[in-house]
């Protein structure tokens, strides 16, 4: 049998939403501005695929270190490393 090592295997649960929070998010997740030095949460929505962050890195909480197109780079430790993460704003939270 062939090996699927896709970019999102094993997120059958992770990735999943609960019933009344299915579909599309809303527009103002999309306009999301953040400063460079913000704390934020990577919460990978499973319905918008562009941008999407890799699955090890959902439930993190990194920093932003600039923009680049409409996405936002962050800056997360990774074990012993730090890592730039690179993730569309549908995929963020800003921390309170």
């Amino acid at each position: 049998m062939a090996h699927h090592n896709g970019p999102r295997k094993k997120t059958r649960y992770k990735f999943k939403k609960d019933l009344r929070k299915r579909g599309l998010p809303p527009v103002t997740s999309v306009i999301q501005r953040f400063e460079i030095g913000d704390r934020v949460h990577v919460v990978v929505n499973p319905s918008i695929q562009k941008g999407m962050p890799h699955r090890r890195f959902h439930g993190k909480t990194g920093t932003v270190l600039g923009q680049r197109g409409r996405a936002w780079m962050l800056t997360i430790r990774d074990g012993d490393a730090d890592k730039v993460v690179i993730a569309r704003p549908q995929h963020l939270k800003a921390q309170k």
